[in-house]
C-alpha cells in the first residue's frame, strides 16, 4: 500500500477522536472504517487506527512491538515516556509492568475485591433509596456518578467529605472542550489537585496504617528476579490511586449509565430484566452494554518495532489506535445483528471492552460486581423508567463514552 494511498484514506473517511460529533455516535464510522479501511492511517493526527476485532485483538496481544510505555492516550500532552505518573502501569512495558502489577495485586486482591460486595449492596441501597423517593433525577449526579466513587474512595479510605471534591476533579480529567486537541488547563490543574491530595493522604497513611487498600499497598512485598526484596514506591503507589480514580471510577460510571440509556432505548429487551429480575439477566444487562456501548472506546499504543497490519506497514515511533467499541460490533465475530443490542448474546470471550493479554484491566472484577449490583437493585426496584434524552448530555472525551447528565423518572413496585 502506497503512501499516497494511505493518507488518502482521511479523505475518503473523516475520523476524529476529538470530534462531538463523533462523541454523539461513533458506530456509524466505525462500521465504514471496517469495511472501506480496517487499518486506517490519518496524516493530520499523525495516527493509525485499528477497526476489525482480529487486528484489534492481535494489536493487545503483541506487547512486544506494540508498547504502552507512552501511555494509552492521544492527547499530545499525555502521550510522554513520563505517561506512568499518572496511568501507573498502564502506561509501562515488560518486565516494569509485569513487577508493579505483581505488587499492586498483593493488596488489590480478588478477594478484597470480593469482600466488598456487601458494602456495595449498602451504598447502592443508599444512594438508589433516594432517587426512588424523588421519583425523578440524575441518574449521573445521584447515582452513578456517586456509587463508583464511594468504592474506590472506601477502598483508599478517602472519607465522605472529600469525595464530591475528588469527583469533579476526576470528570475535569478527562472532559474535553469543542475543538481542543490536547490537555486543557482544567485537566492539568485537576491532575495537580489529585496528585497533592494523595500524596497527603499517602503520608498520612505511613504514619497511620489500617486495613484500607492504600495501607495494603505500602506493606506489599516480593521477591524480585534478582533475590532482592521489591516494594512499591511513593510514586508507585500514588500513580496508581490516580489510575483508580479513572480507571475505577470514571469507566464505571459511564457503564452504569450506558446501561439504563440503551435499555431505555430497546424496551423489548429492558423487559427481560425488569419481568424477572435474576442475577443472570442482570448479568445480560451488563455484558451486552459492554459490548455495545462500552465505557473505553479506544487506546494507544506506540510501535516499538515495524509492523504489518492488513498489508499495511507501520513504522516504530508510530502510534497505532485499538479501536475496542469497533471490535465489539464487528459482524465477522457477533453476527450480522452485532449493530443490535441483544440481552442473552454470548459475549464472554470476545469482547474486548476491559482489553486482552498482559494489560487486561485488573479492575475488570469490580467494575463488574458494583454494574450488577447497581443494575440488580434497579430492576428489583422499579416497574419501569424513562430517560428523557432530549435533556441528556454526553461526557465528550477521546477515550471513554458516556454521560454527564442523563434525567431519568421511574416507577416504583
Amino acid at each position: 500500500m502506497t503512501a499516497a494511498a494511505d493518507r488518502g484514506m482521511q479523505t475518503l473517511i473523516p475520523f476524529d477522536p476529538y470530534s462531538y460529533d463523533l462523541h454523539e455516535d461513533p458506530y456509524p464510522t466505525y462500521a465504514r472504517l471496517r469495511a472501506e479501511a480496517p487499518v486506517y492511517y490519518n496524516s493530520d493526527g499523525d495516527f493509525w487506527a485499528l477497526a476489525r476485532h482480529t487486528d484489534v485483538a492481535a494489536g493487545f496481544r503483541d506487547n512486544v512491538r506494540l508498547s504502552n510505555s507512552w501511555g494509552v492516550s492521544i492527547d499530545p500532552a499525555s502521550y510522554t515516556p513520563h505517561a506512568e505518573k499518572s496511568m501507573s502501569f498502564l502506561a509501562m512495558d515488560d518486565p516494569r509492568h509485569l513487577r508493579l502489577r505483581k505488587l499492586v495485586s498483593k493488596g488489590f486482591t480478588p478477594r478484597r475485591v470480593s469482600e466488598l460486595a456487601g458494602r456495595i449492596a449498602e451504598l447502592t441501597a443508599q444512594h438508589w433509596d433516594k432517587c426512588l423517593q424523588m421519583g425523578q433525577f440524575d441518574y449521573v449526579n445521584d447515582f452513578a456518578g456517586l456509587l463508583p466513587m464511594d468504592v474506590v474512595s472506601e477502598l483508599l479510605g478517602v472519607g465522605p467529605a472529600d469525595r464530591a471534591h475528588l469527583r469533579t476533579q476526576s470528570d475535569l480529567l478527562i472532559h474535553r472542550e469543542e475543538g481542543v486537541t490536547d490537555v486543557p488547563e482544567a485537566a492539568i490543574y485537576a491532575y495537580l489537585e489529585l496528585h497533592r491530595y494523595y500524596t497527603e493522604l499517602l503520608a498520612d497513611r505511613r504514619k497511620n496504617l489500617g486495613d484500607d487498600l492504600v495501607s495494603a499497598l505500602i506493606q506489599a512485598e516480593m521477591v524480585g528476579d534478582d533475590g532482592e526484596l521489591a516494594r512499591l514506591s511513593d510514586e508507585e503507589i500514588i500513580g496508581f490511586m490516580m489510575l483508580m480514580v479513572v480507571a475505577g471510577n470514571e469507566t464505571t460510571t459511564k457503564l452504569l449509565a450506558n446501561s439504563v440509556f440503551w435499555g431505555n432505548r430497546n424496551r423489548g429487551e429492558l423487559a427481560k430484566v425488569l419481568d424477572d429480575p435474576g442475577e443472570q439477566q442482570v448479568s445480560d444487562w451488563v455484558e451486552e452494554t459492554l459490548r455495545y456501548d462500552t465505557s473505553t472506546q479506544m487506546l494507544l499504543r506506540r510501535v516499538s518495532e515495524a509492523v504489518e497490519f492488513g498489508g499495511h506497514r507501520i513504522e516504530a515511533g508510530q502510534r497505532i489506535l485499538l479501536l475496542v467499541g469497533s471490535a465489539n460490533r464487528d459482524e465477522e465475530v457477533f453476527g450480522p445483528d452485532a449493530g443490535r443490542f441483544r440481552l442473552g448474546r454470548d459475549v464472554s470471550r470476545t469482547i474486548m471492552s476491559f482489553g486482552l493479554g498482559t494489560h487486561f484491566c485488573l479492575g475488570a472484577h469490580l467494575a463488574r460486581l458494583e454494574t450488577n449490583i447497581g443494575l440488580a437493585e434497579l430492576a428489583r426496584t422499579v416497574r419501569s423508567y424513562e430517560i428523557d434524552e432530549a435533556a441528556a448530555e454526553r461526557v465528550h472525551s477521546v477515550n471513554v463514552r458516556g454521560f454527564a447528565h442523563l434525567p431519568m423518572t421511574v416507577q416504583a413496585r
